[in-house]
């Protein structure tokens, strides 16, 4: 399936509406199962970000996106916003650009915003042998999008503790659009812009994170505690990177996500 404009996807027919933001950036259908698992108790609209093509992917972009989105489908309704690693980055974007948007922010390993907390994640990729892995992908794979797709299932794996074979499925991968996104987020760190402007944000924001997950969850809430004070952290452990598809930990952080859900301003 090859894509171009950004859409949704809609699960259940009544509750509060919950938009999901996938990772990647460029993975998009990675969060079908966790929508799935709302979609009794919540409206849950799945957002496929753009597809690369004739407009550059910028961080504002997909912002504006998502905007457009929000505005088509919930005109009246402030949704809860909950993204997944980079999808995370983009919610925060997101409610500091349209705080009045939002009802609240749910983050599920959040990527991140400064170089301390990518040195860690470098090392931890390092001790885990896949540095070289991914060199070995970049030799022997020549489609840039099937690159990306192989390293993203390496990935998926080896950020995991006891994941469910399987769980995880992925929709086309998109190599531009997650290199032009991500640069773009450089590029608004190294000016300063994030994570400062998060500062605007007046919502309750809760942030999950596997202990395991090779994104040093601790680090990144250190980051951000000085611009979103009012953060609420929560650390799951045996968990990694993606916690609906761990055996062990699922359970667990479905029990926090529905709190976090649960919460009125």
């Amino acid at each position: 399936m090859t894509w171009t404009e950004p859409f949704v996807r809609r699960y259940g027919n009544s509750g509060r509406a919950v938009v999901l933001l996938h990772g990647g950036p460029g993975a998009p259908g990675s969060l079908e199962p966790l929508a799935t698992a709302l979609e009794d108790e919540y409206r849950a609209y799945e957002f496929w970000q753009r597809h690369s093509g004739e407009v550059p992917l910028t961080v504002a972009r997909h912002v504006q996106d998502l905007s457009t989105i929000l505005d088509r489908e919930l005109p009246f309704e402030r949704p809860i916003v909950l993204g997944h690693s980079w999808g995370a980055m983009l919610a925060l974007a997101f409610a500091a650009s349209h705080p009045s948007r939002c009802h609240s922010l749910i983050l599920i390993g959040c990527g991140t915003f400064d170089e301390a907390s990518r040195a860690e994640l470098r090392r931890c990729r390092a001790r885990k042998n896949l540095l070289s892995r991914v060199e070995g992908l970049m030799a022997e794979v020549e489609d840039p999008d099937e690159r990306l797709a192989r390293m993203g299932r390496m990935f998926l794996q080896a950020d995991s503790v006891d994941p469910v074979p399987g769980a995880c499925q992925v929709g086309q991968a998109d190599a531009l659009g997650h290199e032009e996104t991500w640069a773009d987020m450089m590029r608004c760190q190294e000016a300063g812009m994030y994570p400062a402007a998060f500062e605007r944000i007046d919502v309750p924001v809760t942030m999950i994170h596997g202990a395991e997950d090779p994104h040093p969850g601790r680090l990144i809430r250190d980051g951000l505690v000085p611009h979103l004070p009012e953060l609420r952290y929560v650390e799951i452990p045996r968990c990694g990177h993606t916690p609906w598809i761990e055996r062990e930990a699922s359970e667990r952080f479905h029990e926090v996500l529905r709190e976090a859900l649960s919460v009125v301003e």
